[in-house]
């Protein structure tokens, strides 16, 4: 078998650049503009939000860099829902939104440009199961 030589193997380099550098763009793109759209029965979503504290500085660090980025400010977004926020010792915050699957990007970017730094942040889609579960409890009575 012979070995791609001359043309094709730049073709195929010049396709590999072409590739990452498409892949570096989309990571540095602009926050997308705040939205304004509603949740309803057809396009929600919930998302828990796991913010996990530096524990290696003190919470009054944290608190002034929140504030320093603007986090209580800009989170949560206006017009999304917040189900649950709650503060799990040893963890940190856990928060639950509800909101329109085409503002996933909004709150993602919202919380890497204010949260980053004094949180970790984790991500679980989520759904209410309270109704299904009591039914089901019940219905085994």
């Amino acid at each position: 078998m012979r070995r791609s030589t001359g043309p094709a193997r730049a073709l195929a380099a010049a396709l590999m650049l072409l590739g990452s550098a498409g892949w570096a763009t989309a990571q540095t793109a602009p926050p997308p503009p705040a939205g304004t759209a509603s949740a309803t029965a057809d396009n929600a979503v919930m998302l828990t939000v796991f913010l996990r504290h530096d524990q290696s500085r003190p919470l009054a660090d944290l608190n002034a860099q929140l504030a320093r980025q603007g986090f209580y400010k800009a989170f949560p977004p206006p017009g999304i829902e917040v189900v649950s926020w709650t503060v799990v010792m040893g963890i940190g915050q856990i928060i639950v939104l509800r909101l329109p699957a085409s503002r996933l990007r909004e709150v993602n970017r919202v919380l890497e440009d204010t949260a980053w730094g004094a949180y970790r942040t984790e991500f679980y889609p989520t759904y209410d199961y309270k109704a299904v579960g009591l039914g089901e409890h019940e219905k085994a009575r």
